[in-house]
């Protein structure tokens, strides 16, 4: 057997060496303080509360998750009854912020997209119609927009009896939009999702092969809708529809957002977008004349150029502040509460009403959002260090 010699370890001067240990060492130690400070501080102030919580007969804790909710919920993805648990009708709170705020980010992605375009455009209507749009969501308050939008659907939509009476498949009134689904809607769903995604994939797959990843892109998300679309299309067209209908003063069937869905999701895509195109339209303006000029003069196309050359460097610069609009419209969406959308914040209120565990219940409703916000960053800080890299699909 034949051993690697070890290499020999530099003494380097013995002071140094002593004064390198004493260092770490009070580090070491210093770190340790801290910690056993803020956990001792932690454990303080929780002693306290609990004694008095007690002194006034305040049960505490999270067992009253296991209780059941005693009121109903307006809006729910799941199935809910009032005998079911708080811990059930606090996950529906969680999954009506993950609703709205997932939709409003995609919307408004869009928007943002599109007004920053306008207010780049050299056509005065455009660019108008776009600085308008920026300046008027940026500087009114969101509660305010909420509640505008919310009252204009409420008050100045017609009434529900007088739209159901009409032969429109699609209905707008005072208690939301109204529209028929297919008999098997759960099925037709993931049918137009699985189908949607495989055409995309296809097209994508092709378009690489003549064009850039910017492009291909674009071209697989248009396929993926279109297909998506026509596939719940055709399943309605051959198991039928579920058509809305008045049953005394409730429409049954089909399918429905509610108004305060409605109030809250425009509220979120219209006032997030204006901060969204300002940051897009400044990542683009980033990046000087000069790259499309040497792009230009290494033979490429406009659209390879903006694939290749302008459009990492834009992204790379707005990837970080397109983070953080993210993150203050899923901070943003508790302001549902105003309008009346069951969201984690209002069932949180609801429950700290009929069961008085404040505490616990903000604890919770502040967990959920620091999730939530963090998962987001970790999904944003991965696109930007994959736009850092400089990597791009082949």
């Amino acid at each position: 057997m034949f051993f690697r010699p070890k290499k020999a370890q530099p003494q380097g001067d013995a002071a140094w060496l002593a004064r390198e240990r004493s260092r770490r060492f009070r580090e070491l130690m210093i770190q340790l303080l801290v910690a056993v400070l803020f956990f001792g501080f932690l454990w303080i102030l929780s002693r306290n509360v609990a004694e008095n919580l007690a002194s006034r007969n305040i049960q505490h804790g999270f067992a009253f998750l296991m209780n059941a909710a005693g009121f109903e919920i307006g809006e729910s993805m799941i199935p809910f009854q009032s005998s079911d648990t708080l811990l059930r009708a606090f996950g529906i709170g969680i999954l009506n912020t993950l609703k709205v705020s997932v939709l409003a980010i995609f919307s408004s992605l869009l928007l943002g997209i599109v007004i920053a375009f306008m207010k780049l455009s050299r056509q005065p209507v455009l660019h108008a119609l776009g600085w308008a749009h920026v300046e008027f969501y940026r500087n009114i308050p969101l509660i305010i927009g909420l509640l505008a939008i919310y009252l204009t659907i409420t008050e100045m939509l017609p009434d529900m009896e007088t739209v159901m009476n009409s032969s429109a498949p699609v209905m707008l009134d005072k208690a939301g939009l109204q529209f028929p689904v297919p008999l098997h809607n759960g099925m037709a769903l993931l049918a137009a999702a699985a189908v949607g995604l495989i055409a995309g994939e296809a097209a994508r797959r092709v378009t690489l092969r003549k064009s850039t990843f910017l492009v291909a892109w674009g071209i697989a998300f248009g396929v993926f809708c279109v297909t998506a679309i026509a596939v719940w299309l055709l399943s309605g067209a051959v198991f039928g529809w579920a058509h809305p209908h008045l049953e005394g003063f409730v429409v049954e069937g089909g399918g429905a957002l509610s108004p305060e869905f409605l109030a809250l999701w425009l509220g979120l895509t219209l006032f997030s977008s204006a901060p969204i195109a300002e940051v897009i339209r400044a990542g683009i303006l980033s990046v000087g004349e000069g790259q499309w000029l040497a792009g230009e003069a290494l033979g490429l196309s406009p659209v390879q150029t903006a694939s290749y050359v302008v459009f990492p460097q834009a992204m790379k610069l707005s990837v970080p502040p397109l983070a953080s609009q993210f993150m203050n419209l899923t901070k943003n969406s508790s302001l549902a509460v105003v309008v009346g959308y069951p969201d984690v914040v209002c069932i949180g209120n609801t429950s700290i009403n009929t069961t008085g565990q404040a505490l616990e219940m903000i604890c919770l409703i502040m967990l959920v959002y620091l999730v939530l916000n963090l998962v987001t960053s970790v999904i944003m800080n991965l696109i930007n260090a994959r736009f850092s890299r400089g990597e791009e699909e082949k």
